[in-house]
Order: structure tokens, then C-alpha cells, then sequence
């Protein structure tokens, strides 16, 4: 008896699953069309503004495979924090070319498109 309803169940549970993975998978897609949406949809700006801060962040992946070879794979994602004169701040992903050469303190003009970084010239 205990176990027809857990195989009863069984199909239940692996539907709820099922939906709330592909659920989760079509909610970030949805974001993801958005946000780049938003951003086409903005204006370019171009604005003075200052280096507040830089931060990196590094994502480790396992990935198995059936043949007994484990590979890991790193990846690092890098922002900076920009202050505009007006004293907002705003965070953006930044080219990992182009977070070497920013530096806290740094003084340019900013050129942004919603949350697109398009490029940052240091002032001299």
C-alpha cells in the first residue's frame, strides 16, 4: 500500500520538477531579452564620471563526463562602479581588456547605454 502511493507520487513529483526547471530556465531568458531590449531601446550617454571601485567575479564549473574525465572549467566576470556627478553610482560589467586598465580614483567620460558599458576615457 506504502508503495503504490509513492509511484502514484512519482509522476506528480517529476512533473512539478520538470516545470519549475523549465519555469526557472524561461524567467532568465525572458530577463535576459529584456534587458537587452531596455538597453537598445536607451539612449547613448556620455557623462563625466569617476572610478569608485572594481570587483571580479569568478565562477567555478565541474562538468563529469561518462568516461571517468572530470573537466573544470573557470570563468571571471568583471565590473566596475562608476560615480557621475551627480552622486548616483551604477555597476557595470566591464570588458576584462578594459578592467585592467581602469583604476580606482580615475577621472573620464563614461559612455553607457541602460546598463551597457560602452567605453571609459581617462581624463588626463
Amino acid at each position: 500500500m506504502g508503495f503504490d502511493l509513492i509511484f502514484n507520487l512519482f509522476p506528480v513529483f517529476f512533473l512539478v520538477i520538470f516545470v519549475l526547471v523549465v519555469g526557472t530556465f524561461v524567467v532568465t531568458a525572458v530577463r535576459g531579452i529584456s534587458q537587452w531590449n531596455r538597453n537598445n531601446q536607451s539612449p547613448r550617454l556620455t557623462v563625466e564620471a569617476q572610478v569608485v571601485s572594481k570587483r571580479a567575479d569568478v565562477s567555478h564549473h565541474h562538468h563529469h563526463h561518462g568516461d571517468g574525465v572530470d573537466h573544470y572549467t573557470t570563468s571571471t566576470t568583471y565590473y566596475a562602479t562608476f560615480q557621475v556627478e551627480s552622486g548616483d553610482r551604477m555597476e557595470l560589467h566591464v570588458p576584462d581588456r578594459e578592467y585592467g586598465m581602469l583604476v580606482e580614483g580615475d577621472r573620464g567620460e563614461l559612455t553607457f547605454q541602460g546598463t551597457r558599458y560602452l567605453g571609459f576615457a581617462r581624463m588626463s
